[in-house]
């Protein structure tokens, strides 16, 4: 419940009380109002011309629709100082989980994506208001990643800093440094060590190469409630020589802490959560204060990796910033674990319209077999099993299949259903055709449509239109009828498989109902789709 509680919470533009600082004047701070939304909205990226770029996951108006893990959106700082209604931003985003890196150079953004299994950086030019794809760049030790990426790059262009969780790492997610090496090229990751990585979580990173600084969300130091922000310098020529990291008690609170991102020098957004299972927002200093930061950096030496460090391993101890400042930065050292135990699937399957959760059922399958596996199984032994996929089933609710890359690894891996009811529409993201045809091509299609032909039988009141749709390429007239011809093929295999004739409408929509830009291949990849919508 807590975290339904959080959900209406972030649907108002209310102010959030931070913690008190040792003088005890608490600082109010404010959400981005019109940037947050009842999902998660991480990973802010100040990209200038008061324009915030962010990531927001399993949106219904993401391209992939409420299943997709994360899109970029943007909000813009208003010369009132309030941020705008955030926007969609479809030519930077995919079907999968799409992070904002940050500016390269003026005119060239980075975006990290993972899609199909696959995980990779890519450039866009900025063209007036508009980003065009530009290429893939050469990122080796991408895919050694398990998981969601988080990272920046930083200002300047020639490092980036990932986060993410890695076979040898020395906790669950560990903060990385690449060097760029050419036009294209960039270095493989290198763990930045035990003085920044600890036995937790470490993420969100952010250098300030100015002054050497490290920002970034960590879990591993004593006394952590969630995630906590860290401080730590750069003291030597390396990349593992480091100040001991220091918790910001300006910004910590109670709940989890990340991805801070300086607007100016003076003016910072991050996000936050009440607790470590709930909804991140965006939010920031309701009124401009002073930042009060470190003045002096101890140095920390590597700690010895130990499995399972007893809570003697930790030290804290509270150092004035300076005589005159009247806010204390707990100093903290971390001691990194050799790795971590593999961990069962958990859920969080709610109704993607309420944002409340209903009671479901998975089903584990290798290819169309049902196996015998329990719900909160771990990963290895799914992989074990040749388990390919999940389907999440819950009554009233079409059913929903993830493949086995999607889901989570840490934390629950997140569902959204969408209820069989008039108006109701739900994308057939994984229903495909071969090339400039209305054959269904692939395993994968004849699995998603097999589970809905099973669906409908058990629920013989429901009728449904399916909806054919296309890009803008070609002849309208074509596209329109080969929409219709999908659609088509999409009933014709629904009534092989059981469902009367009668309950299934079809409408080919050519391309004059886009999803996403048909500027790109990628949008106009998003724009071929079919849907079923309920009539009744």
């Amino acid at each position: 419940m807590k975290k339904l509680n959080l959900i209406f919470l972030k649907a108002s533009s209310i102010m959030l009380l931070a913690f008190c600082i040792s003088e005890l004047n608490a600082q109010q701070l404010k959400s981005l109002s019109g940037a947050n939304s009842p999902s998660d909205d991480t990973n802010p990226i100040w990209i200038g011309n008061n324009t915030l770029l962010f990531t927001r996951t399993f949106h219904p108006n993401n391209m992939g629709g409420k299943n997709d893990p994360g899109d970029i959106w943007m909000t813009k700082k208003g010369e009132n100082g309030e941020w705008g209604e955030a926007i969609h931003r479809p030519d930077l985003s995919s079907s999968g989980y799409d992070l904002a890196l940050g500016l390269e150079d003026v005119l060239t953004l980075l975006i990290l994506r993972t899609e199909g299994g696959s995980t990779s950086i890519h450039q866009y030019s900025k063209f007036g208001q508009e980003w065009n794809y530009l290429r893939a760049v050469n990122f080796p030790g991408l895919n050694g990643f398990e998981g969601w990426l988080t990272g920046r790059v930083v200002s300047g262009g020639k490092l980036i800093f990932l986060a993410g969780k890695k076979s040898g790492g020395l906790g669950n997610e560990d903060i990385y440094i690449s060097e760029k090496t050419g036009f294209i090229d960039w270095s493989e990751p290198v763990n930045l060590g035990g003085i920044i990585n600890g036995f937790g979580q470490e993420m969100g990173p952010y250098f300030d190469p100015k002054t050497s600084i490290l920002y970034y969300s960590s879990s591993s130091h004593k006394g952590a409630t969630g995630k906590d922000i860290l401080i730590s310098k750069k003291l030597g020529e390396g990349w593992n020589t480091w100040s001991k990291p220091e918790k910001w008690e300006q910004i910590s609170s109670n709940g989890s802490e990340a991805s801070i991102t300086f607007l100016t020098e003076n003016e910072v957004v991050w996000t936050s959560t009440q607790n470590s299972d709930g909804f991140a927002d965006l939010v920031t200093f309701a009124q401009p204060i002073p930042l009060v930061m470190p003045t002096e950096f101890i140095p920390a030496s590597n700690p010895v990796t130990q499995v399972n460090p007893p809570s003697s391993t930790f030290k804290a101890v509270t150092q004035p910033v300076s005589s005159t400042a009247s806010t204390k930065i707990s100093m903290v050292e971390v001691m990194p674990t050799a790795s971590e135990p593999d961990v069962a699937v958990t859920w969080l399957v709610m109704d993607s319209k309420l944002k409340i959760e209903v009671p479901y059922t998975i089903s584990w399958l290798k290819g169309t077999q049902n196996m015998n596996f329990p719900t909160e199984s771990l990963i290895s032994e799914l992989e074990k099993g040749g388990i390919t996929s999940a389907k999440i089933s819950s009554k009233g609710y079409f059913p929903v299949l993830l493949p086995l890359s999607e889901l989570m690894r840490k934390g629950k891996t997140v569902v959204l259903m969408t209820k069989a009811e008039s108006g109701s529409s739900v994308l057939l993201k994984d229903v495909n055709f071969k090339v400039g045809t209305a054959e269904l091509e692939g395993e994968v299609t004849m699995n998603t449509l097999k589970e809905i032909s099973e669906f409908l039988i058990e629920n013989p009141s429901v009728i449904v239109r399916i909806n054919g749709h296309t890009d803008n390429a070609g002849d309208p007239g074509l596209n329109k009828e080969l929409s219709l011809e999908r659609a088509g093929s999409v009933r014709k295999f629904l009534v092989s498989n059981g469902v009367s004739f009668e309950r299934l409408r079809i409408s080919g929509w050519g391309g004059t109902k886009p999803i996403a830009s048909n500027a790109t291949e990628a949008g106009r990849a998003k724009n071929r789709r079919v849907e079923l919508t309920v009539e009744n």
